[in-house]
């Protein structure tokens, strides 16, 4: 795990599972439209945080790509779950633009409900085929960008699943 402090915010690049980070007041879940149980990140989290969590993210349903809602987060070891929708690579468009959003709306969220620290996954870049590289140089950008005017939140953790994955986020977060 590697870790930086910038304008008094600690920011983590750790390999590990999303589902499992309880030291971490809200996880980000790469959640699909309906915020259902599926593959991947969605599919850990819900498992994780049992049947609840899809009875609460009904209400929330459906959502749009770039857009993030706010759940409890059940049986999680987390107090909350933050459920961004990613753009799907090559079909929502601006891609780019969408998934800034989900990092900034995700912020903003974790900010209007005074959480402390957030974890998130490498949003889109599993099923949702965004490039690796690209999507985390857009997360790791947008976190830097939104760090001024964040007031609550002082502890910030991307996970990773896959090596690779941390070594791309390592390379960039060093950048």
């Amino acid at each position: 795990m590697s870790q930086k402090i910038i304008h008094g915010i600690t920011l983590e690049n750790a390999k590990g599972d999303i589902a499992n980070q309880a030291d971490i007041d809200a996880v980000v879940n790469a959640a699909n439209a309906q915020l259902r149980t599926g593959g991947g990140v969605a599919g850990a989290i819900h498992r994780a945080a049992g049947p609840g969590l899809e009875q609460e993210c009904r209400k929330h349903a459906p959502i749009r790509p770039g857009e993030a809602v706010i759940t409890g987060a059940h049986d999680l070891p987390n107090r909350y779950v933050i459920h961004c929708l990613g753009p799907v690579y090559g079909a929502d468009e601006p891609s780019e633009l969408l998934l800034a959003d989900c990092y900034r709306n995700a912020l903003k969220l974790a900010e209007s409900n005074q959480i402390k620290s957030i974890a998130f996954p490498a949003l889109s870049a599993g099923a949702f085929g965004y490039p690796k590289e690209e999507a985390a140089s857009i997360a790791i950008k947008t976190v830097l960008e939104a760090l001024p005017d964040l007031k609550y939140v002082t502890h910030i953790r991307f996970v990773q699943f896959g090596e690779n994955d941390l070594e791309i986020y390592e390379r960039i977060l060093e950048s």
